[in-house]
């Protein structure tokens, strides 16, 4: 049960992006796309990567497929190809980012519902958590296998309120990625944009209710924001 905190008081379940956000796996994803589609011909440099870097795996493959197809190999194949090599170096490399246990416990402690919505394939979610023990944390796990389109669609944090059984007004989301934030926001949701110093100032995340850093500068102070946030939206 919630804990009875005014400044909680709105707050029943906070939603958790992965890539970028739980772990540093947007470098395994670069590496495999630059191996994998290097064997069908084509190149794919850091700014190309940077243009499909929150796309689904499906969405990805298509894109490459259409910008130059290749003969002989399914695109399914290549697709999983993808999947696996990113599996395997999260296996190998993978470590949890600063901060991301100690903002799971606070809100744990809280005693919100935990959910975590993720535009990766289901079977590297279940990875992930393996791989940085914190599956035990999540009420609920999502993955863009489980809906129709992925992030910036707000389907998939639609589905985790549903499965959540939480009005999408009063979950909080957060995010590192521009299209997330989009979906969680098209959804209902507020959201706090952990963006990285480097790109702190961009104003492509002045969408987000609370921008940060990291999940290191995640403070009270924050919460008390969004429960407003919540609160003022309610009584509109």
């Amino acid at each position: 049960m919630k804990a009875n905190n005014n400044k909680w008081s709105m707050i029943e379940a906070v939603i958790f992006d992965m890539d970028g956000l739980l772990i540093d796996s947007e470098p395994f994803w670069r590496i495999a796309e630059k191996e994998v589609f290097g064997s069908v011909g084509i190149q794919v440099t850091a700014s190309q990567a940077s243009l499909t870097s929150r796309m689904t795996t499906k969405e990805v493959t298509e894109y490459w497929f259409n910008f130059k197809p290749w003969k002989d190999k399914r695109l399914a194949h290549i697709e999983q190809q993808v999947i696996k090599r990113v599996g395997e170096l999260i296996d190998c490399d993978g470590q949890t980012l600063p901060g991301v246990i100690e903002t799971l416990e606070r809100f744990k402690r809280a005693g919100c519902k935990i959910g975590l919505a993720t535009n990766s394939p289901a079977v590297l979610m279940s990875q992930v958590l393996s791989k940085l023990e914190i599956g035990h944390y999540f009420d609920i796990t999502l993955s863009a296998d489980h809906v129709r389109k992925g992030k910036p669609s707000p389907d998939i944090y639609l589905k985790m309120a549903s499965s959540l059984s939480v009005d999408p007004s009063r979950c909080i989301v957060l995010e590192d990625s521009t299209s997330g934030i989009a979906a969680a926001r098209a959804a209902g949701m507020a959201v706090i944009a952990v963006v990285g110093q480097y790109f702190y100032d961009n104003i492509e995340f002045d969408i987000a209710d609370v921008r940060i850093g990291s999940l290191l500068d995640f403070y009270d102070d924050q919460i008390n924001i969004l429960n407003k946030m919540l609160k003022y939206r309610a009584c509109k």
